[in-house]
């Protein structure tokens, strides 16, 4: 998922985002483990993904709250 497509999110929104992520991966964690998963790169972009929605996600929780 692209960075500019999570941007377009509020943080309800993100939270979903990123626990429907974090699913997903879980999934493909457990084809790995059972010898059904082809291709081992998609581990690799869900983990990135789920790391790019927490960012974005954070920047957005940041900038609703105001600085002391």
């Amino acid at each position: 998922m692209k960075a500019a497509e999570l941007r377009q999110k509020d943080v309800a929104g993100l939270q979903t985002e990123v626990k429907a992520l974090q699913k997903a991966h879980f999934g493909l964690r457990m084809q790995k483990a059972t010898q059904q998963l082809n291709n081992t790169s998609t581990l690799r972009s869900t983990r990135r993904d789920i790391a790019r929605a927490k960012t974005i996600l954070v920047q957005k929780q940041s900038a609703a709250t105001p600085a002391k």
